[in-house]
């Protein structure tokens, strides 16, 4: 991934730099409306990452000593955040297409005791919508890890608008990018309040009326959003177009498959990741193409391999997880990538899989 970053950007940050009010200030503010609007949001809160922002939700909701299930097959600041909340991460597999958690692995970990659980949009596709279903009719809070996913679509219903809380990362290898940062996105009046006390110290009104943290987003960061919120389309359409390019060169190659797709629906690529069918085969194939100067990435992690989750809650044999974490492959994907880069992507996957 390469951030798609012109002069637009340049010149905001320097006005920012000009005015010499750097924090969060105005141009935040504007980045907020931003997110919000375009997501049909009522409340976008902009903090520092993605992983603070699941952080905020979590405490201002209240997990401490509860339950929270999560995807095994995610990074690990969906896990952390529920532990730095004080909530108790319960690992749960995911289907081995979307690579996100479906609402019937919700329904059988779910407990009566929980309130809230992370489902994670991985790499841009957007969850089914029976899982924002089965949570409302379970009672329990949704909020989603969309990390990867701002301009995802279900129907006509854009990712941020559909769960309780969204929360958007803002990091180089998302889609729009302000270097770091994250956002939450909400129709909720008073969360977002509270959303808005926690990253400020706590403060209300001039007060400080409960705990929080200085989780704000500078004038600076905030400014590259602006831009890059203006843009988001054209990224999307870049990306997507690149994205069918690969799934027609893939459609040739035996074992391997290209990323899920649903009609319906639309996803951003934000990863382009492919599964390699064959035991052993996705390392043999990133290796090649590293020896050819190409870089390539695995998909993400499952959590219950690493050490620090080793003793965590699961539900079930995490089994897809496992074969994800063992076989995706993640290809290049941005706005400098040529028909030729992918054709020589393709050759080397090809010449690897035919050996």
């Amino acid at each position: 991934m390469r951030p798609d970053i012109g002069n637009e950007e340049y010149d905001a940050v320097k006005k920012v730099l000009e005015s010499a009010h750097l924090t969060e200030g105005p141009v935040t503010q504007e980045f907020e409306k931003a997110v919000a609007s375009y997501v049909g949001a009522k409340h976008g809160i902009a903090v520092t990452s993605c992983t603070t922002a699941l952080h905020t939700v979590l405490e201002i909701v209240g997990v401490k000593g509860k339950e929270v299930i999560i995807p095994d097959y995610t990074y690990p600041a969906t896990a952390e955040a529920v532990e730095l909340a004080g909530g108790i991460p319960v690992l749960v597999d995911v289907d081995i297409n979307s690579m996100n958690m479906t609402s019937e692995i919700l329904e059988k970990a779910y407990n009566d005791k929980m309130n809230i659980f992370i489902p994670v949009s991985w790499g841009g596709v957007p969850l089914e919508p029976e899982v924002y279903k089965t949570a409302k009719k379970l009672g329990l809070i949704t909020l989603e890890d969309a990390a990867c996913s701002l301009g995802s679509m279900i129907g006509s219903d854009r990712v941020g608008k559909i769960a309780d809380f969204t929360c958007f990362s803002f990091h180089p290898r998302k889609v729009v990018t302000t270097g770091e940062g994250g956002m939450i996105t909400t129709d909720n009046d008073e969360m977002a309040e509270r959303c808005h006390s926690f990253k400020h110290f706590g403060m209300k009104e001039g007060r400080f009326a409960g705990s929080g943290t200085n989780y704000k987003l500078s004038n600076i960061l905030s400014a590259i959003g602006v831009q890059q919120m203006k843009k988001i389309e054209k990224i999307i359409s870049d990306r997507t177009e690149r994205a069918r390019i690969y799934d027609e060169l893939l459609a040739k190659v035996a074992g391997v498959r290209a990323p899920y797709f649903k009609k319906g629906t639309r996803q951003t690529y934000q990863s382009y990741t492919c599964y390699v069918e064959r035991e052993g085969m996705r390392d043999k194939i990133r290796q090649k193409l590293a020896e050819n100067n190409i870089e390539s990435q695995i998909g993400t992690y499952a959590l219950h391999l690493e050490p620090a989750y080793a003793k965590t809650k699961r539900v079930g044999s995490l089994q897809n997880s496992e074969n994800l974490f063992k076989n995706a492959l993640t290809l290049p994907l941005h706005n400098q990538l040529t028909v030729e880069d992918q054709e020589r992507i393709y050759s080397v996957i090809m010449s690897c899989m035919a050996s």
